[in-house]
């Protein structure tokens, strides 16, 4: 058991035949407790420091640990979202691509019917030409008659003629 420094004070030395001086022993003594009671204070001063350090390092051990969970979990979430991120954005292209094929489709079919209607048109326009000019025709081969000749060179009726004037003036 490690002496304390009342022990240091309360020592009693036999005495012996030309001993040593007592006041210098008595002054040595006192020094050392002194010098004694001082390093205990050091050492409790020093424990209590060491105590104080290792609640610290536990403590940041502790947030050492809750940092690197944390970090870790932040990967995973990254690489998580980064996958979700990737088949998403696999899932977005393939409707793209979907939908454009299904565009381009639409624009052919509508095109080629617009074709359709367009040659249906043409050869419509060409029957009503065709038509028309075999009409056109008709009436020329008419007025080109030589029964025109003849109604010309006959003259009305003076009486029908007279009728007609009659019915014009009283008209007006």
């Amino acid at each position: 058991m490690p002496l304390t420094p009342l022990d240091i004070h309360n020592k009693e030395f036999t005495r012996g035949f030309r001993g040593y001086d007592e006041d210098e022993v008595n002054e040595f003594l006192d020094q050392v407790i002194k010098d004694y009671e001082l390093v205990i204070r050091e050492k409790k001063e020093l424990k209590q420091q060491v105590e104080d350090m290792k609640e610290r390092l536990g403590h940041f051990s502790n947030i050492e640990e809750t940092l690197n969970k944390s970090i870790l979990i932040a990967q995973e979430t990254a690489e998580e979202v980064k996958g979700n991120a990737t088949k998403e954005s696999k899932l977005i292209i393939k409707e793209a691509e979907k939908n454009a094929d299904r565009i381009i489709n639409e624009a052919l079919q509508k095109s080629r019917r617009i074709a359709i209607e367009v040659e249906e048109l043409k050869k419509q326009a060409k029957v009503f030409r065709t038509r028309l000019k075999m009409l056109v025709e008709a009436q020329l081969e008419l007025i080109e008659n030589d029964d025109w000749d003849g109604l010309l060179d006959t003259a009305m009726d003076d009486d029908v003629y007279q009728d007609q004037e009659e019915s014009e003036t009283n008209n007006y």
